[in-house]
């Protein structure tokens, strides 16, 4: 299967099987991470389903041939955000994914429970300078997908649905492994923020931004 042919939609509840299976096979820095973490479906829980649950009219699909291939989610608010999710959705992924019995939180060591208490800590998602970045997204392509430009037409859809509800930017975290997302990001605008501007892992772009 190519991305020939490939259209972007706007996100319909029947999407989530498929979309937490892209969120699951480029969850290692871009690769797939099936196997990787206790519970295959933990990623998701964390980076795709509350996004879905809480602002579905911010999620864009990409689809080719019929099967969802990519997606971006993301929030207006990241402050909202990280209340809703401590709320509505901690209870939920606290049932699915508890902590390590007996771990405290500071002495979180290793990827898995990196990862984990991620989840746990909703307050993650709220970067600094949120005055002009308030926003935030994730977005994943399966990598038949990539290097076609879907990346670049899914980012400034989401700019344009912020930009019309007066939200001034967005910004995102990237992994330090994951070079071509760093690379791409960088092509397309997003910068280091203002009060971080040796951070090459958290940017920002504002939306009124011509990609």
């Amino acid at each position: 299967m190519t991305a020939a042919g490939s259209s972007l939609r706007p996100y319909a509840a029947g999407d989530d099987i498929a979309l937490r299976d892209v969120c699951l096979r480029t969850g290692d820095a871009g690769a797939d991470a099936t196997g990787l973490y206790p519970d295959d479906e933990l990623l998701a829980d964390i980076f795709l389903t509350p996004y879905l649950r809480f602002e579905p009219e911010l999620a864009s699909v990409l689809v080719t041939e019929g099967r969802p291939v990519g997606y971006l989610v993301a929030t207006a608010d990241s402050v909202r955000f990280a209340e809703r999710y401590r709320r509505e959705w901690l209870p939920v992924f606290a049932e699915r994914h508890p902590r390590s019995s007996g771990v405290e939180p500071e002495r979180e060591d290793t990827a898995i429970e990196r990862v984990l208490e991620l989840g746990h800590t909703p307050e993650h998602s709220i970067g600094p300078d949120l005055e002009t970045y308030p926003a935030h997204l994730h977005i994943d392509l399966l990598p038949l997908a990539q290097g076609q430009g879907w990346g670049r037409v899914l980012i400034r859809r989401l700019l344009g649905q912020l930009r019309a509800a007066g939200v001034p930017g967005v910004q995102l975290g990237v992994g330090e492994r994951n070079r071509n997302a760093q690379a791409f990001y960088r092509r397309l605008g997003f910068r280091p923020l203002p009060s971080t501007p040796e951070d090459p892992y958290r940017l920002g772009i504002t939306t009124d931004a011509r990609i």
